[in-house]
């Protein structure tokens, strides 16, 4: 399944750079909580979109950071981003992380990042993306997983339901995902999961998988 993300409001600077409003804004809070995971390696994020958060968060993490995108159309944003970060960034690939098996030639992983997708896709596509993220994670490896979630199918905030009717009614398909299926869904593939409160009604979801007891 071939999926195209557009970011609405993005800015295009001369280097290349692709300025989005939203990653802007969330960088920061995303920073702070896994600041505080104590996360090591390589760290896979998917759907990277512009590219601005591997610039922001790469070197302060100290991560091998590995951005992926869908789009073909994102990969020199990407490349231009990681042009002013102070870590380690990858040259960006594609994937699409709602196909198949994909963890199969990519994992394993110490740490998976998403932000903001789960809304955007259909629930299929979103039940295989969390399977395959499960099964990409190293022992010990934790899933990030940022976006906005229904609440015991229900939107948290009037703004929350106008956004998430919005994109019902572009494709009926897609929309907010409730937070318990969510977490079902990574349960039931092995992953123990916290919430973080985030701001404007988001949540981050830490998925982890347990060390394999030798």
């Amino acid at each position: 399944m071939a999926l195209k993300l557009p970011d609405t409001g993005a800015e295009v600077l001369a280097d290349g750079r692709r300025m989005v409003p939203s990653a802007a804004r969330n960088a920061g809070p995303i920073l702070e909580v896994l600041m505080g995971l104590g996360l090591q390696g390589r760290l896979l994020e998917i759907a990277s979109g512009s590219g601005l958060h591997a610039a922001e968060m790469a070197g302060k993490l100290a991560l091998d950071w590995q951005p992926t995108d869908v789009d073909p159309a994102n990969l020199p944003s990407i490349r231009a981003w990681s042009t002013h970060a102070g870590g380690e960034i990858r040259a960006p690939i594609l994937l699409d992380a709602t196909a198949p098996d994909w963890s199969v030639q990519l994992g394993p992983w110490d740490a998976i990042l998403l932000v903001n997708l789960l809304h955007l896709i259909p629930a299929p596509a979103a039940e295989t993306l969390l399977a395959e993220v499960a099964l990409a994670l190293a022992p010990g490896g934790t899933f990030c997983l940022y976006g906005p979630f229904l609440r015991d199918g229900q939107p948290t905030s009037p703004g929350d339901a106008a956004f998430d009717a919005s994109l019902r009614s572009q494709d009926p398909t897609i929309g907010y995902k409730d937070l318990a299926w969510v977490t079902g869904q990574l349960g039931d593939h092995g992953l123990s999961v916290r919430l973080v409160d985030m701001p404007a009604n988001n949540l981050m979801l830490l998925a982890h998988r347990p060390a394999v007891v030798v």
